[in-house]
């Protein structure tokens, strides 16, 4: 598998589990009709609510008009297609899968946002009396490929340097 296989399986998973889960969660389980305020406690640390994001993460740069929607869509598919260039040409299969994940999770809030105009979350965490912002699986995919680009870029690092005589 070539690290461009791998990064396009990331967008592929990343995407199919976020847009799945949404719809179960939207219509399936009948949150769409939810009231924002009911929470449905999982486990200790996670609830479940309804929680529609006009934003960008943590709800920064709120877009509560037509002009605000598409610009937001407007700077999400220019970032999408920065990262998707990134994935085309990277040789690095940790690399591309980690890309692959953000880009994934990133189109997964794409399409809500050109659909709903807004971002769905569902899943609230929450510990040690801090409730954390509530997030989606794309939100999931997104982080978590972050984490691998970054432990790719340590270990390239690390192999990089490990070359060198001190």
């Amino acid at each position: 598998m070539t690290a461009r296989d791998a990064g396009l399986a990331g967008v592929i998973a990343a995407l199919f589990v976020d847009q799945a889960s949404k719809l179960l969660m939207l219509y399936w389980f009948g949150f769409a009709a939810m009231p924002p305020t009911e929470r449905i406690a999982v486990l200790p640390f996670l609830s479940l609510v309804m929680a529609w994001n006009r934003g960008v993460s943590f709800s920064m740069f709120s877009a509560h008009t037509p002009f605000g929607v598409a610009a937001l869509a407007a700077f999400e598919v220019f970032v999408i297609g920065a990262l998707a260039y990134w994935l085309w040409t990277s040789t690095r299969r940790f690399l591309a899968l980690g890309l692959g994940l953000v880009v994934g999770g990133a189109l997964g809030n794409l399409v809500d946002r050109l659909v709903h105009g807004r971002v769905a979350d569902f899943f609230d965490f929450h510990a040690f009396g801090h409730d954390f912002f509530a997030c989606n699986l794309g939100d999931v995919a997104i982080t978590l490929g972050v984490v691998l680009m970054v432990i790719d870029a340590l270990a390239e690092d690390g192999a990089h340097n490990a070359g060198r005589s001190r």
